[in-house]
């Protein structure tokens, strides 16, 4: 079983003490600005990351960061208009981050042309990351967005076509804590070669309009769970890093190890121990878990 705890957040449990905080760091390209304010998140999740605007500042921020250790960088930023991030305009510096300073590059696409998709393939980005959402009402509704489901499965489409290592997420219960749309959403990914499959769970997020927001029931959760692990027998499963806090947050996670998901992001106490209990071996790492795929082969899934 892999756990992972990069430094997008504090993090610390009896079981898992990270070691270097610096090791894998989130940078937003657009500050905390996002044109689609979607009701989850309100621009308030990039509030935590390194914030760059322009490509030299990108390019002084990597190079800082190379050396205090770090290895690795999420890059990230809210969405404009049409659900992009603009990762366009950064593409030489992200070239050069790659070439120079040797660090891991994953990146937030949003949704994709096929520029943005070469460009990413050309950088030699080490994996894209993108939500997969399977309800229109959900896109107009939730994202704010004048797209449809095929445009979230072309995205995901123009990315494994070009050979990037995608790791698609599917939000459960991202109708306001309904499931809605998520069965057709883990569809759409089976039909494609991701390189692994992020599942996870909406929680309230103060200051958003789902700050309120109950998830869904958890023979829902082991449904969906059990749905991803049937539909990709041959590709990492893992639990990332949102879901609900409290008392639940240890419950999902033992329904991921129950249901043969091959990991866990921020892994609530007492779940490294569950996990030996049935009789796996944890293997810890302080990045992000989306490459979960560079750590395990066919035979361990």
């Amino acid at each position: 079983m892999h756990f992972y705890a990069p430094g997008l957040k504090r993090y610390e449990t009896e079981e898992f003490v990270p070691q270097n905080l610096q090791r894998f760091v989130p940078i937003s390209l657009t500050g905390t600005r996002c044109a689609l304010q979607c009701d989850h998140c309100e621009g308030k999740l990039l509030e935590s990351m390194r914030a760059v605007e322009h490509p030299d500042r990108l390019w002084e921020l990597c190079v800082r960061l190379a050396g205090q250790g770090t290895k690795g960088v999420l890059i990230s930023g809210g969405c404009d208009s049409q659900g992009k991030v603009p990762l366009l305009g950064f593409a030489r510096t992200l070239a050069r981050v790659k070439r120079e300073l040797g660090l891991t590059l994953l990146v937030h696409t949003g949704l994709l042309d096929e520029e943005s998709a070469a460009a990413l393939a050309r950088i030699g980005v080490d994996g894209a990351m993108l939500d997969i959402v399977g309800a229109a009402q959900t896109i107009r509704s939730v994202y704010h967005l004048k797209a449809d489901a095929h445009s979230y499965e072309r995205s995901l489409e123009l990315l494994t076509d070009q050979g990037i290592p995608t790791m698609p997420h599917v939000v459960l219960g991202l109708q306001f804590g309904q499931i809605l749309g998520e069965d057709a959403a883990l569809d759409m990914v089976a039909h494609h070669p991701v390189a692994a499959l992020v599942l996870v769970v909406i929680a309230p997020l103060a200051g958003t309009a789902m700050s309120d927001v109950a998830p869904p029931d958890l023979t829902e959760v082991e449904r969906l769970f059990r749905k991803a692990r049937a539909l990709l027998p041959e590709t990492p499963v893992i639990l990332g890093c949102a879901r609900p806090m409290g008392p639940l947050r240890p419950k999902i996670d033992r329904l991921a190890v129950d249901c043969g998901l091959n990991g866990i992001a921020y892994p609530a106490e007492g779940t490294v121990e569950y996990a030996r209990s049935r009789g796996l071996a944890p293997r810890f790492y302080e990045e992000c878990c989306a490459l979960i795929h560079s750590h395990i082969s066919r035979s361990d899934i």
